[in-house]
């Protein structure tokens, strides 16, 4: 069962991981099955490097699950609840106001500043 805790876990992981727009080209990538490193840096016009890299941080974090095939690795989503999941979010239509940004530290946002003022 998970508690309070896991559950911030695995949502932190997932955000830390989706915060990338690398990572989330890969996992965009690796929707519609498993990838190869060189294959998914020629489809994404990256460097296998870059690719490796970001593959090694979605791996630490649970999200893909790497499996040694010969001389190449096959990446795949670890858990088919993360592919449900990412398939929900990519579907998700947000309310966004024209001409306002999404601000990194999150002052612009009246939920966010009354939180970080703590309680009233």
């Amino acid at each position: 069962m998970l508690t309070l805790a896991s559950r911030l876990d695995v949502m932190n992981r997932l955000g830390r991981a989706m915060a990338d727009p690398t990572r989330s080209r890969i996992l965009l990538a690796l929707l519609s099955g498993p990838g190869y490193p060189a294959r998914l840096s020629e489809s994404l016009g990256l460097t296998r490097t870059n690719v490796s890299n970001h593959l090694a941080c979605l791996r630490g974090c649970g999200i893909v699950a790497a499996s040694p095939e010969g001389r190449q690795t096959r990446y795949e989503i670890a858990d088919s609840h993360i592919t449900r999941a990412l398939g929900m979010l990519i579907e998700t239509v947000l309310a966004v106001d024209e001409g306002v940004p999404c601000a990194s530290d999150c002052d612009s946002c009246a939920a966010c500043a009354s939180e970080a003022a703590g309680p009233a």
